[in-house]
């Protein structure tokens, strides 16, 4: 079975098309969906397995980077996504998506989908367009367990690509921060943090781990050719984003049905 990947798109949306390719030949099923045929009931994320929010500027960003699908996907889709979510179906959002998920509420994921992080404009005041390490964050009690399906086995650290102006990474209160760490919610970490975000944090999960967020593009890095330094590489011929995506689809390809 091939797993059916909605990769949802709107106005100002624009790194859907490389998110299918990688999802394709991770071994998904993808499609681009627009958010209006969502909502207009024209398509069901009941028929999908995995929901991918993809990079670019949503809406424009106008009110704040990605507030306006945000606010569609609570107010507009929020029945459809929780039924998604308790059928044990996957979740990702890349830049502008991890921006959608936070401001939905979905991440760090509460009952009320009231928003408690964000991400606001970086500390150089300026985009942001280069390669960061970034550190796997694994679990507290079991170091060599990670929660969140997306980041199985990776290696302890890896590199991918970030392209954004607003990914400083904030929470409301000290109360859920020490929430993200008890749960082991914290994802992946920046090695030398480019955007002064809280923590070092660039990726979060929810409490199954199903659902991640994550600033860096992994659609970008699916062979290791797009490497900066690829000839210097050895032995790899993947790249590491691609072991992030190839999780999602082998997690749905094993564990969900219909």
């Amino acid at each position: 079975m091939k797993p059916r990947v909605c990769i949802l798109r709107t106005a100002g949306t624009n790194c859907d098309k490389e998110t299918a390719f990688a999802f394709e030949a991770a071994g998904g099923d993808p499609e681009l969906v627009h958010v209006n045929r969502l909502i207009s009931s024209e398509k069901s994320l009941d028929n999908y397995h995995i929901l991918v929010l993809p990079g670019g500027f949503s809406y424009g960003d106008d009110i704040a980077a990605g507030k306006i699908l945000a606010n569609e996907l609570r107010c507009k889709l929020n029945q459809g996504l929780k039924r998604f979510i308790a059928a044990g179906k996957l979740i990702i959002g890349i830049c502008n998506g991890f921006q959608i998920l936070v401001k939905s509420g979905l991440l760090p994921g509460n009952d009320t989908l009231e928003q408690e992080t964000s991400l606001i404009i970086n500390d150089c005041g300026s985009f942001l367009d280069e390669w960061v390490y970034l550190k796997v964050t694994r679990s507290q009690s079991h170091k060599s367990q990670v929660k969140c399906v997306w980041a199985k086995d990776l290696p302890e650290e890896i590199y991918l690509p970030i392209a954004h102006g607003e990914g400083k990474f904030v929470v409301r209160d000290k109360q859920v921060l020490a929430r993200l760490k008890k749960n082991n919610q914290i994802v992946f970490k920046y090695s030398d943090n480019p955007n002064g975000s809280l923590e070092d944090i660039a990726g979060i999960c929810d409490d199954t781990g199903r659902i991640l967020g994550l600033m860096p593009h992994p659609e970008r890095h699916i062979d290791i050719r797009q490497h900066p330094r690829w000839e210097k590489t050895s032995g790899a011929s993947l790249g590491h984003g691609f072991l992030i995506i190839k999780n999602g689809v082998e997690y749905a390809k094993n564990n969900l049905r219909g």
